[in-house]
């Protein structure tokens, strides 16, 4: 399907404009650009990959603006016939639950371009950049199977060559290991993507719309079944899972700061939005199954991945653990089937990636400086670069969940709303946020505090360029972290209908009796909403789906 092809569709909902169409297509072209560009002018390639970056995420924040929150719907959505005899087709679209993982890829990628110089053959790095993040964005709001497929693996090519292209000592064992176990997880997905469109379609023909499938519920229980299993390894290998984790600290480890930066705070998104979008959507009997094995896991994941950062020599590597916790507690959010938790998962996805992202920024910020990521060479650095010390302050108190930061707001509404269903489990993932401040702070004690060695006491200070590479992630950590409210009105609309949507297909029932869940003719759900966003027992309205 051509460009223009896309470009054309008329059925988005942006004043005809196919804006998600856009956002996919604008790094796309600016990879083919930025790839053709002669071979004598090198220089212009992270420029110009930069400024086609920027374009996408300047779409990104239309994108936010004419967002209508309080609709809990797919909205800018855009369909195209692609393949008509299979039943594929390109159907794009965004709710409250894909709207802000889309804005933070569009915004991390062309920030890490313009600020994270690549040392050596800057026009394929760029150009494997911009195609990652035109693929990221288009996972993130594909509403065909077949084509978020096709999404989901363009991302593995480009971060396995720029791992293997552009990191450290152990790339290419890294690289080689990271490209394994996702294709793997891959060779599950496609089969179980086949099987879920061939046997789930309704009468009318195949078809792999997601909306479709979802809707009709056309797949046994036991299928079904299988197939979610297929669709959640897939996926938890992406997050990733304890056992399934091992490629991710030698990936972040290997990988280029830009590299650890992505893979951080976008493809690590891919595996946990698909649990919300592919498993809870579209096998929602067979989440309900599965929950209590997911929910163990996804704890198993947070007292692991801490305890594991927390004996971490390397500083880079500590970091890499502590994503292994942390997206343990979206899994938690995700599969304990309340509003606050599910809402908590998504936001904590977007901050996640704001914060851990950062702290690979700096972490390699470091090493530049002192070209060694050991925890116990380093010592004393605050003295001699303060504003560098003060900056990670905030990005690791962020990390750790102090109230008053972005972190604590995806963690405290996790926590308080996976204790309504997962009371145990979450007694124990509380002990994460504990196991983090230790891990965190006893390393920045080591890095920051303490008299600096001869070599730290020449660590320059961040230079201005540096300064403004991190400045849009502390005024996010600060700004998410006091006033998270645009986040929240998004993404609760989509989690609410998405947990009526579970509700109707599966013998689980919400928590809250106060959340009435009114079943229409056509098989679809209206939540009900009240005044100012708090449930009451009268003045309910029914949502226009």
């Amino acid at each position: 399907m051509s460009g223009a092809a896309l470009l054309a569709a008329a059925d988005s909902a942006a004043g005809g404009f196919p804006l998600l169409n856009a956002l996919i297509l604008v790094p796309a072209v600016g990879a083919a650009v930025v790839a053709l560009l002669p071979r004598s002018r090198p220089d212009l390639a992270r420029p110009l990959g930069t400024l086609f970056a920027a374009i996408a995420g300047a779409l990104s924040l239309s994108l936010a603006w004419q967002f209508d929150a309080a609709n809990g719907s797919f909205q800018f959505e855009s369909t195209v016939s692609w393949i008509p005899a299979l039943g594929i087709s390109w159907h794009v679209g965004v709710d409250g639950i894909s709207l802000w993982l889309v804005v933070l890829t569009s915004l991390v990628v062309p920030i890490v371009l313009a600020g994270v110089d690549p040392h050596h053959n800057p026009k394929p790095y760029t150009a494997w950049m911009l195609l990652l993040q035109a693929g990221s964005i288009g996972a993130f709001v594909a509403l065909d199977l077949f084509v978020f497929f096709v999404m989901f693996e363009v991302v593995l090519v480009p971060m396995y060559l720029l791992i293997a292209g552009w990191g450290y000592e152990g790339r290419r064992y890294a690289a080689m290991k990271f490209f394994l176990y996702t294709m793997a997880g891959s060779a599950l997905l496609l089969v179980a993507i086949v099987a879920t469109a061939v046997l789930g379609s309704p009468d009318s023909g195949l078809t792999f719309d997601l909306v479709t499938l979802a809707t009709t519920q056309g797949l046994a229980q036991n299928t079904a079944r299988l197939c979610f299993v297929a669709f959640a390894i897939a996926f938890l290998v992406k997050v990733p899972v304890v056992p399934l984790h091992t490629w991710l600290p030698d990936a972040h480890t290997e990988a280029p700061t830009a590299g650890s930066v992505v893979l951080a705070a976008v493809m690590l998104k891919l595996g946990t939005y698909g649990l919300l979008r592919f498993g809870l959507y579209l096998f929602p009997e067979a989440s309900d199954w599965a929950a209590p094995v997911l929910v163990t896991v996804g704890v198993v994941g947070v007292i692991w991945g801490a305890i594991t950062a927390a004996m971490q020599r390397d500083l880079k590597r500590l970091v890499a653990y502590s994503s292994v916790a942390h997206m343990g507690f979206i899994v938690l959010g995700i599969f304990a089937f309340t509003a606050q938790a599910v809402s908590g998962g998504v936001i904590q996805m977007v901050n996640h990636g704001i914060s851990t992202g950062a702290l690979f920024l700096l972490v390699g910020m470091l090493y530049e400086r002192r070209h060694t990521r050991r925890i116990d060479e380093l010592a004393g650095i605050q003295s001699a670069a303060p504003v560098f010390a003060g900056v990670f302050t905030v990005i690791m108190l962020s990390s750790i969940g102090v109230p008053g930061l972005n972190g604590f707001v995806g963690e405290f509404l996790i926590l308080i709303g996976s204790f309504e269903t997962r009371r145990w489990w979450t007694v124990i993932a509380a002990t994460g946020v504990i196991l983090a401040a230790i891990y965190l702070l006893w390393a920045y004690q080591r890095v920051f505090h303490g008299p600096p060695a001869a070599a730290d006491r020449k660590t320059p200070d961040l230079r201005r360029g540096e300064l403004a590479t991190l400045a849009p992630f502390v005024v996010a950590v600060v700004a998410l972290g006091v006033y998270p409210k645009p986040l929240l009105n998004a993404v609760e609309p989509a989690a609410d209908k998405l947990l009526a949507h579970l509700e109707l297909h599966s013998d689980f029932k919400l928590a809250d009796p106060a959340v009435p869940v009114v079943v229409r003719d056509s098989g679809e759900h209206a939540d009900a909403e009240s005044s100012e966003g708090e449930h009451s027992d009268a003045g309910h309205s029914e949502d226009e789906h």
